[in-house]
This record gives C-alpha cells, sequence and structure tokens, in this order.
C-alpha cells in the first residue's frame, strides 16, 4: 500500500512538478495551498503517512500547521520545506515539532529520499514501540493493558488507563484538555465535560503520585491542559 502524504505549497510553479515526482516514486498526494485547506484536514490527519509543510504561505506558516498537528497529540513525521537555510527558521521548525527541513531550491531525488529516510525511522520507532511505552519511572505494556511504576503495577479503570497513555505518548509536551476530550471520548460515544476530566486526573494523580498536591509526573499547564514529565526512578 502507497504511502499518503499532504502535501502544503503554494507555489504554483513548483507544485506540478513535486507532485508528478511524488506520485513516480510511488507516493499518494494530497494537495492544499494554504493554512486554511491544511487545517481544515486537521480532523483526519492520521490517515496521512507524513506532512510536507512549506514555510511561508499566503494566510500563515507551516509552523503553524506543526504546531497545531503537534498539540492535537499527532506524532506524524513532517519535513518543512523552507525557502532559506536562515538557522532562525530551521530552530523554530524544529523546535515546533518537525522531524526534517528540506531548502528550497532542492532536487527532488533528495526530497525523496528524506522522505524514504524519514518513513523508515519512524515506521521503526513505531514497531519497537507498538507494544511497550517506557518513560522514565513509568512502564506500559500496551498488549497487557498493564502499567507498572517503579515495577508496581497500577490498578487503574478503563478511562484512567487510556488518558494515562495519551499523556506518557506525548511525554514533555502540553496536551491541550480539548485534545485529550476529543481523542480519548469522542470516538466511544461518551460524553465527558471538562469537570469530568478534572476528576480523573485527580484520581490518577492519587494512584501515581507520592504528593498528589504536589505533582512530579502529571502536571497542569493553566489554560491549557496536562503534560506528563519524565521522572527517573
Amino acid at each position: 500500500m502507497s504511502n499518503r502524504i499532504l502535501l502544503l505549497e503554494d507555489d504554483i510553479s513548483l507544485v506540478d512538478g513535486l507532485k508528478y515526482s511524488l506520485k513516480r516514486n510511488g507516493f499518494e498526494v494530497d494537495l492544499v495551498r494554504t493554512m486554511k485547506e491544511a487545517l481544515s484536514h486537521l480532523p483526519t490527519i492520521s490517515t496521512y503517512d507524513l506532512l510536507i509543510l512549506d514555510v511561508t504561505l499566503p494566510d500563515g506558516t507551516g509552523f503553524e500547521v506543526c504546531e497545531k498537528v503537534r498539540k492535537q497529540g499527532n506524532q506524524i513525521p513532517i519535513i518543512f520545506l523552507t525557502a532559506s537555510d536562515e538557522e532562525v527558521n530551521i530552530i523554530r521548525g524544529l523546535d515546533s515539532g518537525g522531524d526534517d527541513y528540506v531548502t528550497k531550491p532542492f532536487k527532488l531525488g533528495e526530497l525523496c529520499s528524506r522522505i524514504r529516510a524519514l518513513l523508515r525511522r519512524t515506521g521503526n520507532a513505531n514497531k519497537n514501540n507498538h507494544t511497550v511505552i517506557e518513560r522514565g519511572d513509568i512502564l506500559i505494556d500496551l498488549l497487557g493493558s498493564r502499567v507498572l511504576l517503579r515495577g508496581r503495577t497500577l490498578d487503574l479503570t478503563s478511562a484512567e488507563y487510556r488518558l494515562l497513555c495519551l499523556l506518557v505518548r506525548n511525554a514533555g509536551r502540553v496536551t491541550t484538555r480539548s485534545s485529550i476530550l476529543n481523542e480519548l471520548w469522542d470516538s466511544t460515544g461518551d460524553f465527558v465535560d471538562d469537570n469530568t476530566l478534572s476528576v480523573y486526573v485527580r484520581r490518577l494523580r492519587e494512584k501515581i503520585e507520592a504528593d498528589p498536591s504536589n505533582p512530579q509526573h502529571l502536571t497542569t499547564v493553566r489554560g491549557f491542559g496536562y503534560q506528563w514529565n519524565e521522572v527517573s526512578e
């Protein structure tokens, strides 16, 4: 099955050659030309295998699209197309959650080899992490739906387990309250409101933190959501 790519590029002179070359290399390509168009794909972004984002757009930047994808908790591989190799752009791209960048003008062959390398890298990472997620002193056994904290098995409800998996997968990043609600409950048809989420977080802290009123692992980022922090044993 061919890999699906969402290409965000507004330069007409570049688009046709780029699409043709990617298709010839066995990729399925959907093209969007504005930030607004790209953001309209957010609800189905996980159907793509990789994003190629131009940095400079008529209505914003590729960085903003990348940040929104990462705020959803999605780790899809992202390559930036940048018009200059200015260090500030490269750093901004990687800080916003990008995986790689290609400087214009570039050879199409170089872009395709970067895409393959990135898909291979993330594919291997996904395979390695498919059954176990380990972050600091916590280990999640996905096959057995089991969580070990410093070697001790935690007794979690199914909702607490799903919430913990989402937070730990995104360790070190802020996970917004709305993305947690969408990710965990909309798909199952159970309606969970903001207050209920606070209750789940409080219960989870009681089971995980040495001092729940002064959490080290599961911290609140006021006005945004929550963040899981790695704590070594």
